[in-house]
């Protein structure tokens, strides 16, 4: 069985940054890492270190403050719609937002072979509700909360796939144009049950 990460291996990976899973540390504790297979040197200058797939999974089982903290905890997550306690709106969280979204546009520059950044990344991936949520807030849409209705990413049963909800077809239409736009393949449906319209959204591979 493998050993887990010492306490400073784990300090290393619970300030990653929280988007694009980029490291400090010294340089010893980023081979250690890297040898684990925890992390990765981007083969590109400057040749920062980045959380695998495996080092994401550890970080995400680290305690830490709930999802949806205040500003300046250290902890962003992106607006799903329908939070009980979401952050507070304001220029603070648009700047939060604006830096959250170029960090993931650069994990897709410098994971993707080619550089490109016109479709999602391997985190995005594995993170599908937060990555869609991130991308449509990002644009300026409004996530429902209690003063209003809005946008609500949902996961699904299907393998790589999200459902978007909106108030109306219009938000709706304008939620699939900003997902198709940030790399997203999309399709509107209808519940069976409740008839209501959704969008199911999944990231596009070319």
């Amino acid at each position: 069985m493998t050993r887990p990460p010492s306490a400073a291996q784990r300090r290393v990976i619970e300030e990653a940054d929280p988007v694009t899973g980029r490291l400090r540390g010294r340089p010893a504790q980023l081979a250690a890492l890297v040898q684990r297979g925890l992390a990765f040197r981007h083969p590109r200058p400057p040749h920062d270190h980045f959380l695998t797939p495996a080092g994401h999974r550890v970080r995400e089982a680290v305690p830490g403050p709930p999802a949806g903290s205040a500003p300046g905890t250290g902890v962003f997550t992106a607006r799903v719609g329908g939070e009980e306690e979401p952050p507070v709106s304001g220029p603070a969280r648009r700047r939060e937002v604006h830096s959250a979204w170029q960090g993931l546009l650069e994990l897709r520059r410098m994971t993707h072979p080619d550089g490109a950044v016109d479709r999602p990344c391997g985190w995005e991936r594995t993170h599908l509700v937060r990555a869609a949520a991130l991308a449509l807030e990002a644009a300026g849409h409004r996530p429902a909360d209690a003063d209003a209705d809005g946008y609500r990413v949902r996961a699904t049963p299907q393998p790589e796939a999200v459902a978007v909800y909106a108030p109306d077809a219009r938000t709706l239409a304008a939620c699939a144009a900003t997902l198709e736009e940030a790399g997203w393949q999309t399709g509107e449906y209808t519940e069976p049950r409740t008839r209501a319209r959704y969008l199911l959204a999944s990231p596009r591979r070319v």
